[in-house]
Protein backbone atom coordinates (compact mmCIF):
# COMPACT_ATOMS: atom_id res chain seq x y z
CA UNK A 1 0.00 0.00 0.00
CA UNK A 2 1.51 3.26 -1.10
CA UNK A 3 1.44 6.33 1.12
CA UNK A 4 1.37 9.68 -0.65
CA UNK A 5 3.93 12.34 0.16
CA UNK A 6 1.44 14.63 1.89
CA UNK A 7 0.11 11.69 3.83
CA UNK A 8 3.55 11.09 5.29
CA UNK A 9 3.42 14.51 6.90
CA UNK A 10 -0.16 14.36 8.06
CA UNK A 11 -0.91 14.63 11.75
CA UNK A 12 -2.46 11.40 12.97
CA UNK A 13 -4.29 10.60 16.20
CA UNK A 14 -1.61 8.09 17.17
CA UNK A 15 1.18 10.66 17.16
CA UNK A 16 2.86 12.49 20.01
CA UNK A 17 2.37 15.85 18.28
CA UNK A 18 -1.37 15.31 18.13
CA UNK A 19 -1.80 14.09 21.70
CA UNK A 20 0.64 16.40 23.50
CA UNK A 21 0.60 19.55 21.37
CA UNK A 22 -2.48 19.85 19.16
CA UNK A 23 -5.11 18.45 21.53
CA UNK A 24 -4.09 20.39 24.68
CA UNK A 25 -4.01 23.65 22.74
CA UNK A 26 -7.37 23.03 21.03
CA UNK A 27 -9.09 21.82 24.21
CA UNK A 28 -7.67 24.72 26.20
CA UNK A 29 -8.94 27.33 23.75
CA UNK A 30 -12.22 25.47 23.15
CA UNK A 31 -13.29 25.14 26.79
CA UNK A 32 -12.35 28.66 27.87
CA UNK A 33 -14.25 30.13 24.92
CA UNK A 34 -17.93 31.15 25.08
CA UNK A 35 -20.28 28.52 23.67
CA UNK A 36 -21.37 30.78 20.84
CA UNK A 37 -17.89 30.72 19.27
CA UNK A 38 -16.98 27.08 19.93
CA UNK A 39 -18.04 25.99 16.44
CA UNK A 40 -15.72 28.66 15.07
CA UNK A 41 -12.87 27.33 17.25
CA UNK A 42 -13.59 23.80 15.99
CA UNK A 43 -13.71 24.95 12.38
CA UNK A 44 -10.36 26.73 12.58
CA UNK A 45 -8.76 23.91 14.58
CA UNK A 46 -9.99 21.37 12.04
CA UNK A 47 -8.59 23.40 9.14
CA UNK A 48 -5.22 23.59 10.93
CA UNK A 49 -5.35 19.84 11.54
CA UNK A 50 -6.03 19.15 7.86
CA UNK A 51 -3.55 21.76 6.60
CA UNK A 52 -0.81 20.17 8.72
CA UNK A 53 -0.41 17.53 6.03
CA UNK A 54 -2.51 19.01 3.20
CA UNK A 55 -1.65 22.75 2.98
CA UNK A 56 -2.79 22.92 -0.64
CA UNK A 57 -5.81 20.64 -0.52
CA UNK A 58 -7.34 22.48 2.41
CA UNK A 59 -8.35 25.01 -0.27
CA UNK A 60 -10.15 22.23 -2.14
CA UNK A 61 -12.00 21.18 0.99
CA UNK A 62 -13.03 24.80 1.67
CA UNK A 63 -14.24 25.15 -1.92
CA UNK A 64 -16.35 21.98 -1.58
CA UNK A 65 -17.71 23.21 1.75
CA UNK A 66 -18.78 26.56 0.31
CA UNK A 67 -20.23 24.84 -2.76
CA UNK A 68 -22.40 22.45 -0.74
CA UNK A 69 -23.44 25.14 1.74
CA UNK A 70 -24.81 27.13 -1.22
CA UNK A 71 -26.41 24.03 -2.74
CA UNK A 72 -28.16 23.25 0.53
CA UNK A 73 -29.56 26.79 0.68
CA UNK A 74 -30.74 26.65 -2.96
CA UNK A 75 -32.42 23.26 -2.54
CA UNK A 76 -34.21 24.56 0.54
CA UNK A 77 -35.30 27.71 -1.29
CA UNK A 78 -36.74 25.87 -4.29
CA UNK A 79 -38.04 22.79 -2.46
CA UNK A 80 -41.15 21.38 -4.11
CA UNK A 81 -40.25 22.84 -7.49
CA UNK A 82 -38.68 21.10 -10.48
CA UNK A 83 -35.66 23.37 -10.20
CA UNK A 84 -34.82 21.81 -6.82
CA UNK A 85 -34.34 18.43 -8.50
CA UNK A 86 -31.98 19.94 -11.07
CA UNK A 87 -30.05 21.76 -8.35
CA UNK A 88 -29.69 18.49 -6.47
CA UNK A 89 -28.58 16.67 -9.63
CA UNK A 90 -25.94 19.28 -10.39
CA UNK A 91 -24.64 19.07 -6.81
CA UNK A 92 -24.25 15.29 -7.10
CA UNK A 93 -22.50 15.63 -10.47
CA UNK A 94 -20.10 18.32 -9.20
CA UNK A 95 -19.27 16.48 -5.97
CA UNK A 96 -18.65 13.22 -7.77
CA UNK A 97 -16.76 15.12 -10.48
CA UNK A 98 -14.35 16.62 -7.95
CA UNK A 99 -13.90 13.26 -6.23
CA UNK A 100 -13.47 11.47 -9.54
CA UNK A 101 -10.95 13.95 -10.91
CA UNK A 102 -8.56 13.67 -7.99
CA UNK A 103 -9.10 10.01 -7.22
CA UNK A 104 -9.72 8.25 -10.54
CA UNK A 105 -8.25 10.30 -13.42
CA UNK A 106 -4.93 8.47 -13.52
CA UNK A 107 -6.74 5.13 -13.21
CA UNK A 108 -8.77 5.84 -16.34
CA UNK A 109 -5.79 7.30 -18.23
CA UNK A 110 -3.66 4.29 -17.37
CA UNK A 111 -6.32 1.86 -18.55
CA UNK A 112 -6.94 3.80 -21.76
CA UNK A 113 -3.21 3.72 -22.48
CA UNK A 114 -3.09 -0.02 -21.79
CA UNK A 115 -6.16 -0.87 -23.88
CA UNK A 116 -5.61 1.39 -26.88
CA UNK A 117 -1.83 1.76 -26.95
CA UNK A 118 -1.98 5.51 -26.36
CA UNK A 119 0.57 7.45 -24.33
CA UNK A 120 -1.54 10.04 -22.56
CA UNK A 121 0.58 11.39 -19.69
CA UNK A 122 -0.63 10.70 -16.15
CA UNK A 123 -1.48 13.70 -13.97
CA UNK A 124 0.19 12.09 -10.92
CA UNK A 125 -2.20 13.85 -8.58
CA UNK A 126 -1.77 13.24 -4.87
CA UNK A 127 -5.03 11.96 -3.40
CA UNK A 128 -6.44 14.53 -0.95
CA UNK A 129 -6.71 12.76 2.40
CA UNK A 130 -10.27 12.10 3.49
CA UNK A 131 -11.84 13.34 0.25
CA UNK A 132 -14.04 10.23 -0.05
CA UNK A 133 -15.36 10.72 3.47
CA UNK A 134 -16.08 14.44 3.45
CA UNK A 135 -17.51 14.32 -0.09
CA UNK A 136 -20.02 11.66 0.95
CA UNK A 137 -20.94 13.66 4.06
CA UNK A 138 -21.67 16.79 2.04
CA UNK A 139 -23.63 14.86 -0.59
CA UNK A 140 -25.79 13.31 2.12
CA UNK A 141 -26.42 16.79 3.55
CA UNK A 142 -27.76 18.23 0.28
CA UNK A 143 -29.80 15.08 -0.41
CA UNK A 144 -31.31 15.14 3.08
CA UNK A 145 -32.27 18.81 2.67
CA UNK A 146 -33.94 17.90 -0.63
CA UNK A 147 -35.80 15.01 1.00
CA UNK A 148 -36.92 17.18 3.88
CA UNK A 149 -34.98 15.09 6.41
CA UNK A 150 -32.94 18.13 7.43
CA UNK A 151 -33.24 21.89 7.27
CA UNK A 152 -30.50 23.77 5.45
CA UNK A 153 -27.85 25.10 7.82
CA UNK A 154 -27.93 28.90 7.79
CA UNK A 155 -24.63 29.42 9.59
CA UNK A 156 -21.60 28.74 7.39
CA UNK A 157 -19.28 28.35 10.38
CA UNK A 158 -21.51 25.64 11.84
CA UNK A 159 -21.67 23.88 8.49
CA UNK A 160 -17.92 24.19 8.10
CA UNK A 161 -17.43 22.71 11.55
CA UNK A 162 -19.60 19.75 10.52
CA UNK A 163 -17.64 19.10 7.32
CA UNK A 164 -14.15 19.67 8.69
CA UNK A 165 -14.68 18.27 12.21
CA UNK A 166 -11.19 16.90 12.86
CA UNK A 167 -12.15 13.81 14.90
CA UNK A 168 -13.73 12.14 11.85
CA UNK A 169 -12.42 14.23 8.97
CA UNK A 170 -9.85 12.00 7.31
CA UNK A 171 -11.09 8.43 7.86
CA UNK A 172 -14.65 8.56 9.13
CA UNK A 173 -16.96 7.39 10.38
CA UNK A 174 -19.15 9.04 7.76
CA UNK A 175 -21.34 11.26 9.91
CA UNK A 176 -24.65 12.24 8.35
CA UNK A 177 -25.73 15.81 8.99
CA UNK A 178 -29.05 14.63 10.43
CA UNK A 179 -27.13 12.76 13.15
CA UNK A 180 -25.47 15.85 14.60
CA UNK A 181 -27.54 18.76 13.25
CA UNK A 182 -28.97 19.54 16.68
CA UNK A 183 -25.64 18.88 18.40
CA UNK A 184 -23.89 21.50 16.29
CA UNK A 185 -25.74 24.30 18.01
CA UNK A 186 -27.17 22.74 21.17
CA UNK A 187 -24.58 20.30 22.51
CA UNK A 188 -23.67 20.43 26.18
CA UNK A 189 -20.23 19.11 27.05
CA UNK A 190 -19.92 17.53 30.50
CA UNK A 191 -17.39 15.65 32.61
CA UNK A 192 -19.05 12.27 32.09
CA UNK A 193 -18.84 12.59 28.32
CA UNK A 194 -15.27 13.83 28.54
CA UNK A 195 -14.24 10.93 30.80
CA UNK A 196 -15.90 8.40 28.49
CA UNK A 197 -14.24 10.08 25.53
CA UNK A 198 -10.81 9.66 27.12
CA UNK A 199 -11.41 5.96 27.77
CA UNK A 200 -12.66 5.42 24.23
CA UNK A 201 -9.72 7.33 22.75
CA UNK A 202 -7.20 5.33 24.80
CA UNK A 203 -8.91 2.10 23.76
CA UNK A 204 -8.47 3.06 20.14
CA UNK A 205 -4.89 4.15 20.71
CA UNK A 206 -4.03 0.77 22.24
CA UNK A 207 -5.74 -1.12 19.41
CA UNK A 208 -3.78 0.87 16.85
CA UNK A 209 -0.35 0.96 18.50
CA UNK A 210 -0.21 -2.33 20.40
CA UNK A 211 -2.29 -4.58 18.15
CA UNK A 212 -2.69 -3.28 14.58
CA UNK A 213 0.85 -1.98 14.18
CA UNK A 214 2.40 -5.08 15.73
CA UNK A 215 0.55 -7.66 13.65
CA UNK A 216 0.88 -5.35 10.64
CA UNK A 217 4.64 -5.92 10.68
CA UNK A 218 4.00 -9.60 9.93
CA UNK A 219 1.81 -8.74 6.94
CA UNK A 220 4.31 -6.16 5.68
CA UNK A 221 7.10 -8.75 5.79
CA UNK A 222 5.16 -11.56 4.15
CA UNK A 223 3.32 -9.53 1.49
CA UNK A 224 6.67 -8.16 0.26
CA UNK A 225 8.13 -11.64 -0.28
CA UNK A 226 8.05 -13.62 -3.49
CA UNK A 227 5.22 -16.13 -3.14
CA UNK A 228 7.47 -18.85 -4.55
CA UNK A 229 9.74 -18.54 -1.50
CA UNK A 230 6.85 -18.99 0.97
CA UNK A 231 4.89 -21.95 2.29
CA UNK A 232 1.14 -22.53 2.36
CA UNK A 233 1.09 -21.96 6.12
CA UNK A 234 3.13 -18.79 5.64
CA UNK A 235 0.62 -17.35 3.17
CA UNK A 236 -2.24 -18.06 5.58
CA UNK A 237 -0.33 -16.43 8.46
CA UNK A 238 0.09 -13.33 6.28
CA UNK A 239 -3.58 -13.30 5.28
CA UNK A 240 -4.69 -13.63 8.90
CA UNK A 241 -2.23 -10.91 9.93
CA UNK A 242 -3.77 -8.47 7.44
CA UNK A 243 -7.27 -9.56 8.48
CA UNK A 244 -6.48 -8.55 12.06
CA UNK A 245 -4.48 -5.48 11.10
CA UNK A 246 -7.17 -3.83 9.00
CA UNK A 247 -9.85 -4.47 11.62
CA UNK A 248 -7.88 -3.19 14.60
CA UNK A 249 -6.46 -0.30 12.59
CA UNK A 250 -9.75 0.97 11.21
CA UNK A 251 -11.85 0.25 14.30
CA UNK A 252 -9.13 1.97 16.36
CA UNK A 253 -9.56 5.14 14.30
CA UNK A 254 -13.32 4.95 14.75
CA UNK A 255 -12.90 4.47 18.52
CA UNK A 256 -10.60 7.47 18.72
CA UNK A 257 -12.92 9.58 16.56
CA UNK A 258 -15.92 8.68 18.72
CA UNK A 259 -13.90 9.39 21.86
CA UNK A 260 -12.74 12.80 20.61
CA UNK A 261 -16.31 13.60 19.58
CA UNK A 262 -17.54 12.78 23.09
CA UNK A 263 -14.91 15.07 24.62
CA UNK A 264 -16.23 17.88 22.43
CA UNK A 265 -19.88 17.11 23.16
CA UNK A 266 -20.73 15.13 20.00
CA UNK A 267 -22.23 11.66 19.88
CA UNK A 268 -21.22 9.82 16.72
CA UNK A 269 -22.83 6.53 15.77
CA UNK A 270 -20.85 3.31 16.13
CA UNK A 271 -18.92 2.16 13.06
CA UNK A 272 -18.02 -1.42 14.06
CA UNK A 273 -19.85 -4.14 15.96
CA UNK A 274 -17.45 -7.08 16.30
CA UNK A 275 -17.67 -8.08 12.60
CA UNK A 276 -15.49 -11.17 13.01
CA UNK A 277 -18.09 -12.95 15.13
CA UNK A 278 -20.51 -12.93 12.18
CA UNK A 279 -22.12 -16.12 10.92
CA UNK A 280 -22.79 -14.92 7.38
CA UNK A 281 -21.39 -12.38 4.93
CA UNK A 282 -24.68 -10.49 5.21
CA UNK A 283 -24.20 -10.18 8.95
CA UNK A 284 -20.54 -9.25 8.48
CA UNK A 285 -21.50 -6.23 6.39
CA UNK A 286 -24.03 -5.13 8.99
CA UNK A 287 -21.18 -5.03 11.49
CA UNK A 288 -18.26 -3.72 9.39
CA UNK A 289 -17.87 -0.02 8.48
CA UNK A 290 -21.49 0.57 9.41
CA UNK A 291 -21.51 4.22 8.35
CA UNK A 292 -20.42 3.40 4.78
CA UNK A 293 -22.90 0.53 4.46
CA UNK A 294 -25.67 2.78 5.77
CA UNK A 295 -24.70 5.53 3.30
CA UNK A 296 -24.89 3.23 0.28
CA UNK A 297 -28.14 1.71 1.48
CA UNK A 298 -29.80 5.10 2.05
CA UNK A 299 -28.48 6.95 -1.00
CA UNK A 300 -27.94 4.25 -3.64
CA UNK A 301 -29.69 0.92 -2.88
CA UNK A 302 -33.06 2.24 -1.71
CA UNK A 303 -33.32 5.00 -4.39
CA UNK A 304 -32.61 2.32 -7.04
CA UNK A 305 -35.60 0.40 -5.73
CA UNK A 306 -33.97 -1.83 -3.12
CA UNK A 307 -35.85 -5.11 -2.92
CA UNK A 308 -39.21 -3.60 -3.86
CA UNK A 309 -39.14 -4.30 -7.60
CA UNK A 310 -38.60 -8.02 -7.82
CA UNK A 311 -35.67 -10.39 -7.46
CA UNK A 312 -33.94 -9.56 -10.74
CA UNK A 313 -33.97 -5.85 -9.99
CA UNK A 314 -32.77 -6.49 -6.43
CA UNK A 315 -29.78 -8.46 -7.74
CA UNK A 316 -29.00 -5.66 -10.19
CA UNK A 317 -29.22 -3.09 -7.40
CA UNK A 318 -26.89 -5.11 -5.19
CA UNK A 319 -24.33 -5.38 -7.99
CA UNK A 320 -24.46 -1.62 -8.55
CA UNK A 321 -24.01 -0.94 -4.82
CA UNK A 322 -21.04 -3.28 -4.53
CA UNK A 323 -19.43 -1.96 -7.69
CA UNK A 324 -19.67 1.50 -6.12
CA UNK A 325 -18.45 0.22 -2.74
CA UNK A 326 -15.38 -1.34 -4.30
CA UNK A 327 -14.62 1.69 -6.45
CA UNK A 328 -15.09 4.03 -3.47
CA UNK A 329 -12.16 2.35 -1.78
CA UNK A 330 -9.68 3.15 -4.49
CA UNK A 331 -8.72 3.55 -8.13
CA UNK A 332 -7.45 0.03 -8.65
CA UNK A 333 -8.86 -3.13 -10.22
CA UNK A 334 -8.42 -5.14 -7.04
CA UNK A 335 -10.99 -2.93 -5.29
CA UNK A 336 -13.50 -3.41 -8.11
CA UNK A 337 -12.94 -7.17 -7.98
CA UNK A 338 -13.24 -7.07 -4.19
CA UNK A 339 -16.57 -5.24 -4.48
CA UNK A 340 -17.82 -7.70 -7.08
CA UNK A 341 -16.66 -10.61 -4.93
CA UNK A 342 -18.81 -9.47 -2.02
CA UNK A 343 -21.70 -8.56 -4.28
CA UNK A 344 -21.81 -12.12 -5.63
CA UNK A 345 -21.51 -13.66 -2.14
CA UNK A 346 -24.34 -11.50 -0.81
CA UNK A 347 -26.55 -12.36 -3.77
CA UNK A 348 -25.93 -16.09 -3.26
CA UNK A 349 -26.82 -15.70 0.42
CA UNK A 350 -30.02 -13.86 -0.41
CA UNK A 351 -31.03 -16.47 -2.99
CA UNK A 352 -30.66 -19.55 -0.79
CA UNK A 353 -27.52 -19.75 1.36
CA UNK A 354 -28.79 -17.72 4.32
CA UNK A 355 -31.50 -20.32 4.92
CA UNK A 356 -28.87 -23.06 4.94
CA UNK A 357 -26.55 -21.12 7.29
CA UNK A 358 -29.35 -20.67 9.80
CA UNK A 359 -29.93 -24.42 9.96
CA UNK A 360 -26.35 -25.63 10.37
CA UNK A 361 -24.37 -25.39 13.65
CA UNK A 362 -23.10 -21.88 14.37
CA UNK A 363 -19.48 -23.07 14.35
CA UNK A 364 -19.64 -24.03 10.67
CA UNK A 365 -21.41 -20.84 9.58
CA UNK A 366 -18.80 -18.85 11.49
CA UNK A 367 -15.93 -20.73 9.79
CA UNK A 368 -17.59 -20.21 6.40
CA UNK A 369 -17.83 -16.46 7.01
CA UNK A 370 -14.27 -16.02 8.24
CA UNK A 371 -12.90 -18.08 5.34
CA UNK A 372 -14.47 -15.81 2.72
CA UNK A 373 -13.64 -12.66 4.69
CA UNK A 374 -9.94 -13.63 4.82
CA UNK A 375 -9.92 -14.35 1.08
CA UNK A 376 -11.60 -10.99 0.53
CA UNK A 377 -8.89 -9.16 2.47
CA UNK A 378 -6.19 -10.75 0.34
CA UNK A 379 -7.93 -9.42 -2.79
CA UNK A 380 -8.23 -6.04 -1.06
CA UNK A 381 -4.61 -5.97 0.10
CA UNK A 382 -2.79 -6.27 -3.23
CA UNK A 383 -2.86 -3.39 -5.71
CA UNK A 384 -0.73 -5.60 -7.93
CA UNK A 385 -3.30 -8.09 -9.18
CA UNK A 386 -0.64 -10.48 -10.50
CA UNK A 387 0.98 -10.66 -7.07
CA UNK A 388 -2.41 -10.98 -5.41
CA UNK A 389 -3.42 -13.86 -7.66
CA UNK A 390 -0.14 -15.66 -7.01
CA UNK A 391 -0.66 -15.16 -3.27
CA UNK A 392 -4.18 -16.57 -3.42
CA UNK A 393 -2.99 -19.61 -5.38
CA UNK A 394 -0.22 -20.12 -2.83
CA UNK A 395 -2.77 -20.23 -0.01
CA UNK A 396 -4.25 -23.34 -1.60
CA UNK A 397 -0.97 -25.06 -2.41
CA UNK A 398 -0.70 -24.18 -6.09
CA UNK A 399 2.65 -23.20 -7.53
CA UNK A 400 4.57 -25.99 -5.84
CA UNK A 401 4.62 -24.42 -2.38
CA UNK A 402 5.49 -26.70 0.49
CA UNK A 403 2.97 -26.96 3.30
CA UNK A 404 5.18 -25.48 6.02
CA UNK A 405 8.73 -24.22 6.38
CA UNK A 406 11.00 -22.97 9.14
CA UNK A 407 10.09 -19.32 8.60
CA UNK A 408 6.35 -19.92 8.88
CA UNK A 409 6.87 -22.02 12.02
CA UNK A 410 8.98 -19.24 13.52
CA UNK A 411 6.39 -16.57 12.68
CA UNK A 412 3.59 -18.70 14.07
CA UNK A 413 5.33 -19.53 17.34
CA UNK A 414 6.78 -16.05 17.90
CA UNK A 415 3.38 -14.41 17.32
CA UNK A 416 1.17 -17.07 18.88
CA UNK A 417 0.39 -15.08 22.04
CA UNK A 418 -0.35 -11.98 19.96
CA UNK A 419 -2.66 -13.95 17.66
CA UNK A 420 -4.56 -15.36 20.64
CA UNK A 421 -4.94 -11.83 22.05
CA UNK A 422 -6.18 -10.61 18.67
CA UNK A 423 -8.73 -13.41 18.46
CA UNK A 424 -10.12 -12.65 21.91
CA UNK A 425 -10.02 -8.88 21.33
CA UNK A 426 -12.09 -9.36 18.16
CA UNK A 427 -14.99 -10.60 20.27
CA UNK A 428 -17.19 -9.00 22.95
CA UNK A 429 -15.43 -11.08 25.65
CA UNK A 430 -13.05 -8.35 26.90
CA UNK A 431 -15.92 -5.86 27.24
CA UNK A 432 -18.05 -8.45 29.07
CA UNK A 433 -15.15 -9.28 31.37
CA UNK A 434 -14.60 -5.60 32.11
CA UNK A 435 -18.27 -5.13 32.99
CA UNK A 436 -18.14 -8.22 35.19
CA UNK A 437 -15.12 -6.95 37.10
CA UNK A 438 -16.70 -3.54 37.57
CA UNK A 439 -19.95 -5.13 38.77
CA UNK A 440 -18.04 -6.92 41.54
CA UNK A 441 -16.96 -3.58 42.96
CA UNK A 442 -20.07 -1.60 42.09
CA UNK A 443 -20.95 -1.20 45.76
CA UNK A 444 -17.58 0.47 46.25
CA UNK A 445 -17.67 3.28 43.74
CA UNK A 446 -14.26 4.60 44.72
CA UNK A 447 -12.68 1.17 44.14
CA UNK A 448 -14.27 0.80 40.72
CA UNK A 449 -13.15 4.28 39.72
CA UNK A 450 -9.57 3.65 40.88
CA UNK A 451 -9.34 0.29 39.08
CA UNK A 452 -10.72 1.72 35.85
CA UNK A 453 -8.57 4.84 35.87
CA UNK A 454 -5.38 2.97 36.73
CA UNK A 455 -6.03 0.55 33.88
CA UNK A 456 -6.69 3.37 31.38
CA UNK A 457 -3.57 5.27 32.48
CA UNK A 458 -1.44 2.12 32.26
CA UNK A 459 -2.64 1.36 28.74
CA UNK A 460 -2.00 4.97 27.71
CA UNK A 461 1.53 4.96 29.14
CA UNK A 462 2.41 1.68 27.42
CA UNK A 463 1.00 2.93 24.11
CA UNK A 464 2.95 6.17 24.33
CA UNK A 465 6.11 4.22 25.16
CA UNK A 466 5.64 2.29 21.92
CA UNK A 467 5.17 5.54 20.01
CA UNK A 468 8.32 7.22 21.32
CA UNK A 469 10.63 5.12 19.17
CA UNK A 470 8.20 4.35 16.37
CA UNK A 471 8.24 5.70 12.84
CA UNK A 472 5.24 7.33 11.16
CA UNK A 473 2.23 5.02 11.58
CA UNK A 474 -0.70 6.18 9.44
CA UNK A 475 -4.11 4.56 9.53
CA UNK A 476 -4.78 2.29 6.54
CA UNK A 477 -8.00 4.06 5.60
CA UNK A 478 -6.18 7.36 5.14
CA UNK A 479 -5.57 6.27 1.56
CA UNK A 480 -9.31 6.22 0.82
Amino acid sequence: MIIGETEKNNMVFSSLNFMFVFLPIVFGIYFISPRKIRNFILFIASLVFYAWGEPFYVVLMLFSTILNFVYGALVQKYKGKTSAKWILASSVVLNLGILGFFKYTDFFIGNINAWFGTSIPLLNLTLPIGISFYTFQMMSYVIDVYRGDAAAQKNFVSFGAYVALFPQLVAGPIVRYTTIADQLDNRRENTDMFAYGIKRFVTGLAKKVLLANTIGQVWTQLSAMEVSSMSVVGTWIGALAFTFQIYFDFSAYSDMAIGLGQMLGFKFLENFDYPYISKSITEFWRRWHISLGTWFREYVYIPLGGNRKGLVRQIFNLLIVWFCTGFWHGASWNFLIWGGYYGVLLIIEKLFLLKVLKKIPAFFSHVYTLFFVVIGWVIFGFDDMTKGWEYLKGMFGFGGLQLVDNMSLYLLLSNLVLILILIVASTPLPAKLGRKIMSLVQTKTWAAMIIENVFVIAIFVVSVAFLVNSTYNPFLYFRF
